[in-house]
């Protein structure tokens, strides 16, 4: 298998799973026991806890360990909301739905939502943001590159905007952190999400960066772990394995963001060139260096995904968090794609593994498969395929 769903998940790095597997055997205590096996958990957890700072550039004390981006993201909505109740939110309409689904969520318990409408690239307007801001506004939420289309949002314009008045950012930054750059000191940053399985590390773990000096109330109660902002028995080996992850991407970052932009561009101009009727979504320029998103006119997308895996090929059209739930692509939508459109993209993101020549495989598995499901399209006579 061509494994080219890496937004959806990532291998797990062989060191990763080196530094994890004396926490899975030897050394099983747990950290909030005082004796030796506790203390040597909670060492490991606060080395974990530094690496996932350096990776953002902010203090170990600015980490709070979680489950993931999930939780991630619901901790700092739900933790800031706790804390002003029935106040504006503003988030934007291509959010994931671990964004959007707390948003309605809230909606309900009396908060005024504005979710921001994007441009034809998944962009949003710095000065729709600020339009929308009044005395009310406790929260801005929005997303550091989509998981979708790979838009890059213009983060450090918008946190500019919040700094100015006073009002709280956060962004979920699951789909950028380990592959750009990311400085949440100089991008004015107070709360970002991130989580391990996006970057070579295990699943099941995450974190939520807290400027210090931001408070937030907990969403999970307890025995007071996390400083008391997340309780329950850390989970000691995917943290360890979180922060080795971290160290790793963080040592390779440049090279690892030139191999990626070169496999996605080697890969989408190939695609362009070689196949017709395909245009690539999303921003061109501005854009994670993994992604690569297209519409095939004339091709059902859920039959692309079928064909490229019985070849195969391993893609996806969208979130993997969705893919149970049948419905069409909201980040596409707001993006003004019709149903046509929508229903005929596909999402092949790269990731550190992955080489030249299955790029080359992929393109000539893809004409294969797209000129057979053209063949039986019902679209095949209004396009000139």
């Amino acid at each position: 298998m061509i494994y080219l769903d890496n937004a959806a998940s990532t291998q797990i790095h062989g060191e990763v799973l080196d530094a994890m597997l004396p926490y899975l055997k030897e050394q099983f205590g747990n950290p909030s026991s005082i004796h030796r096996y506790g203390r040597l958990g909670q060492k490991a957890i606060g080395k974990a806890r530094k690496e996932v700072a350096k990776l953002i550039n902010a203090e170990p004390s600015e980490i709070l360990f979680t489950s993931g981006g999930t939780e991630s993201n619901n901790t700092a909505l739900r933790g800031i909301g706790k804390k002003n109740p029935n106040s504006r939110i503003i988030t934007s309409l291509i959010e994931h739905d671990a964004i959007l689904e707390p948003c309605k969520n809230l909606e309900k318990d009396g908060f005024d939502v504005v979710y921001l409408p994007v441009d034809k690239f998944g962009l949003v307007d710095p000065a729709t943001l600020e339009n929308n801001l009044n005395e009310n506004t406790s929260l801005v939420s929005i997303m550091f590159g989509n998981n979708e289309v790979g838009t890059i949002e213009p983060i450090s314009e918008i946190a500019k905007i919040c700094r100015k008045r006073n009002i709280i950012f956060h962004t979920d930054a699951v789909q950028a952190v380990g592959k750009i750059p990311i400085d949440v000191k100089e991008l004015g940053i107070d709360l970002l999400s991130m989580s391990s399985h996006k970057i070579n590390g295990p699943k099941g773990v995450g974190a939520l960066y807290v400027k210090n000096g931001i408070s937030i109330d907990p969403i999970i109660l307890g025995g007071g772990q996390e400083k008391g902002l997340r309780s329950g028995t850390e989970n000691v080996a995917n943290i360890v394995g979180f922060g080795k992850a971290c160290e790793i991407a963080r040592l390779n970052l440049v090279n690892n963001i030139s191999k990626m932009t070169e496999l996605r561009n080697h890969l989408s101009n190939k695609i362009l060139k070689e196949i017709s009727s395909v245009t690539l979504n999303g921003d061109p320029d501005k854009r994670l260096p993994n992604n690569v998103h297209l519409t095939f006119l004339g091709v059902n997308g859920e039959d692309l995904l079928i064909k490229l895996d019985e070849n195969g090929v391993a893609a996806s059209t969208g979130s993997a968090c969705s893919v149970h739930i049948q419905k069409a692509s909201h980040v596409l939508q707001a993006m003004g794609f019709s149903h046509e459109q929508i229903t005929g993209s596909l999402r092949l993101t790269v990731g550190i593994s992955n080489t030249i020549e299955e790029m080359d495989e992929t393109v000539k598995i893809l004409k294969t498969v797209v000129e057979e499901l053209r063949a039986v399209s019902p679209f095949k006579e209004k396009y000139s395929f």
